[in-house]
């Protein structure tokens, strides 16, 4: 399979994770171990729907291409680094707090375990070197 098409079928995947975290997340009955800073949850979301819209703009368009202007490329893969971090930030409510002060953990419906939230987001950082390795060696 080409290049281009992972890369276009990576991005529709990506999409797919901002919006899943963003409906997992936002309610106030929290989802995993903990409820997570509403700052951390809004930091994945825009930064994920506004490199979802630069990059689909480049992959689309090709605008930012040659003569030097390749801003608007590494503009996308700067915020799905942006987002990669942010949701790899956001596992890290699954680690296991022990202690006299840590609190309970907080059940959701949609899984019993971190599973979802890994094959997301570890998924999204296999995407976004996928996504710089296709833009260094000019696939994309």
């Amino acid at each position: 399979m080409p290049l281009h098409v992972i890369v276009y079928v990576l991005t529709a995947l990506a999409a797919v994770v901002v919006v899943l975290t963003r409906v997992r997340l936002g309610s106030n009955k929290g989802a995993g171990r903990l409820r997570i800073s509403p700052t951390m949850l809004n930091t994945h979301t825009i930064a994920g729907t506004l490199a979802l819209l630069v990059w689909v703009g480049f992959l689309v368009t090709g605008i930012g291409e040659g003569n030097g202007h390749a801003v608007i490329g590494i503009v996308g893969l700067a915020l799905f680094w942006i987002t990669t971090i942010a949701g790899l930030m956001i596992l890290v409510r699954w680690i296991p707090s022990t202690g006299r002060h840590s609190s309970e953990a907080v059940r959701d419906n949609w899984s019993d375990g971190p599973g979802l939230s890994v094959l997301a987001h570890v998924g999204m950082l296999v995407g976004v070197l996928v996504f710089t390795w296709a833009y260094l060696i000019s696939a994309v």
